[in-house]
């Protein structure tokens, strides 16, 4: 045979899902990897259970991922509906058909071990689950995954994930010897016997691929000159913690934001860092932030229930103008919510949770490469403002997979050293300079440098008063500290026209989304642009500017809002955005939001949609509200 007919594509998602410890997440690390050094552009999302210990063969036991692989290096999002599922089992298969995230044509590989299996029911929903794809469209190729990969191992369980990917580098033309090489450094820690098997079913799967299959996709890669890095956002934060000079991170393990804490321990001690595991995540900011106070750079990091039980803690950084950093990789709510879905769900929380007014730098990385080089933005605003800084990062960054050019350490500010010298004399631990509201750090055991430390308002002296005039100075020299922050920055930029009739407004991971769902506005005649806000605390200049060319401004959220159509909704009781809450509070503009919480990212043709609705329905009215009443919004 002469191999399987090519067709040339720019892009393409697959998606691979498996019932939770069969292997679904190491075949698509595989595949993702053998992308990436081929030089395609790619971003990945993992499809994680929510339970810990599923039933098997159910839906909700579905693990795998999401790749989507590009002809050009930047890609942004994990894009639309897949093309192509590589199932394990059908619930696995039906699993991705619940949630949306399949295009009625896909191509289904699927192990056919279920066809013939002994239990009958196995075999009759097996049937029922194919048929169901069938009628809508699907092309079905059954692989007999677990029978061939026996011909090599005893246990197809341990290895028909190797096999797996085997097939997807025959089914998108990659080269097999680059494949050997990314799992021998996969399994490098294993047995060589473990690397052997793994090397020799990938092998096996690619035979059966190339000599099976009667067609296959190219998705040219084009190297690079530039070095090139893959990686997932939790490892970019390890990476970046690193490079910003941190010296402790204390915290507590918490989904979906436990394996930065694990990519951190791994390389941290190397660089003269500490990885503090705590008894509980109040223990941990408690760490964190009593290293701080004795001059050390200190982080750390958790998720939406650990920052809830951090406030306490918080409120003491604020009062007392310790320099600390908290990254919180934020998962669904409320309570345990959505453990392994994505939200941006603690905005709010960030900006507002603490006992009275207790003021705070918020920022939010947009994509991979930023988790990386935010947090030595975080660090030294921290230091220089002595204020806390929450950095918000979501599941989609911390999971995900993108390529981008190799991080520059030179690029990253460099901490300084700290300065121990005499303290001059009458220097105070809390002298305010009355316009910035700023003043000299002053560290235990500095020369000179004797001070109070008080959680209770306190004077420049750092002595508690309960005086009223006391009290409105403190909470205006903390507060102020956010006016002279903001002055430095520079207005964001608005992607697309500068004016027109729509500016849809993100914050964190759904920028990439966002702006490709612009583009293709644009391209088809539609008069929407995008602006994207990394400093959520305090608000960038010239907002009020922006959004004057524009006839509307609407928020794009991954976060709970009503519908205009819900019932009981009216103007006086909807809940917004939690951007859109902000910027209306900010600006006093009308500004409505699409905002929902499907558990995974948007897609960009939802957000395109959505767009299209707002425009058709109400055109040239500056209130959206009408638009999303008549429309379902997203979904």
């Amino acid at each position: 045979m002469s191999g399987p007919r090519p067709l040339r594509l720019p892009e393409h998602i697959v998606e691979i899902v498996s019932d939770a410890g069969e292997g679904a997440q190491k075949a698509a690390l595989a595949f993702a990897q053998l992308c990436a050094k081929s030089g395609n552009g790619l971003w990945t999302v993992e499809i994680i259970p929510s339970e810990i210990r599923p039933p098997p063969h159910t839906t909700g036991s579905a693990s795998g991922n999401r790749i989507r692989l590009a002809e050009r290096a930047r890609v942004t999002n994990a894009g639309n509906r897949a093309n192509v599922v590589l199932a394990f089992n059908e619930m696995a298969l039906l699993s991705r058909l619940e949630a949306g995230s399949l295009a009625d044509d896909v191509l289904v590989l699927i192990d056919d071990h279920w066809a013939t299996h002994e239990d009958e029911k196995y075999r009759l929903s097996y049937r029922e689950v194919l048929d169901e794809f069938r009628s809508r469209g699907a092309t079905i190729v059954e692989v007999p995954l677990a029978k061939e990969t026996l011909r090599h191992a005893e246990d197809a369980q341990q290895g028909k994930n190797m096999f797996a990917v085997g097939i997807l580098c025959a089914l998108y033309s990659k080269d097999l010897d680059l494949l050997d090489d990314v799992i021998r450094d996969i399994f490098k820690a294993k047995d060589r016997r473990v690397i052997e098997l793994a090397v020799r079913l990938a092998a096996a799967g690619h035979q059966y691929g190339v000599t099976h299959f009667d067609r296959c996709f190219e998705i040219e890669a084009h190297p690079s000159d530039v070095a090139k890095v893959a990686m997932n956002g939790n490892t970019a934060l390890a990476l970046g913690a690193v490079s910003a000079g941190f010296e402790i991170c204390s915290m507590y393990p918490i989904t979906p934001a436990t394996s930065a804490s694990h990519a951190l321990s791994e390389i941290f001690e190397d660089f003269g860092g500490f990885v503090h595991q705590a008894e509980d995540e109040i223990a941990a900011i408690g760490v964190a932030l009593g290293a701080s106070y004795a001059g050390k750079t200190a982080l750390t990091i958790t998720s939406g229930p650990g920052m809830a039980l951090k406030t306490e803690f918080q409120g003491l950084a604020v009062m007392t103008e310790t320099p600390l950093v908290i990254v919180d990789v934020q998962r669904g709510g409320p309570s345990t919510g959505l453990p392994t879905k994505i939200e941006q769900s603690d905005l709010l929380h960030a900006i507002y949770g603490a006992p009275g007014d207790a003021p705070k730098v918020v920022i939010a990385p947009s994509t991979i490469e930023e988790c990386y080089y935010i947090l030595s933005i975080a660090r030294k605003i921290a230091e220089e403002f002595r204020m806390l800084v929450i950095v918000l990062s979501d599941a989609n960054l911390a999971t995900g997979q993108q390529l981008f050019n190799r991080p520059d350490v030179s690029q990253t500010p460099r901490r300084p050293p700290l300065d121990l010298s005499p303290v001059a004399p009458g220097a105070l631990p809390y002298d305010w300079d009355p316009t910035t509201g700023l003043s000299q750090r002053l560290l235990p055991g500095q020369p000179d440098g004797m001070g109070v430390t008080t959680s209770l308002n306190h004077d420049r002296n750092g002595k508690a008063r309960y005086d009223a005039e006391s009290n409105q100075r403190g909470h205006a020299m903390r507060s102020r500290k956010l006016a002279a922050l903001q002055k430095t920055l520079n207005p964001p930029s608005v992607h697309g026209a500068p004016q027109g009739d729509l500016l849809l407004v993100g914050w964190g991971s759904t920028r990439g989304a966002i702006e490709e769902a612009v583009d293709v506005a644009r391209s088809e005649g539609l008069s929407v642009s995008s602006l994207h806000i990394q400093f959520l605390s305090p608000l960038p200049p010239g907002l009020l500017e922006i959004f004057a060319r524009f006839r509307q401004i609407i928020t794009v959220e991954l976060n709970y809002s009503d519908d205009w159509n819900d019932p009981l909704i009216t103007n006086e009781n909807r809940r917004y955005g939690q951007l859109a809450w902000i910027l209306r509070a900010a600006t006093l503009q009308d500004i409505d939001c699409i905002a929902r919480v499907p558990g995974r990212p948007y897609m960009p043709v939802e957000i395109l949609e959505e767009v299209k609705r707002i425009l058709a329905d109400r055109p040239g009215v500056a209130s959206s509200a009408p638009a999303l009443a008549a429309g379902k919004g997203v979904h």
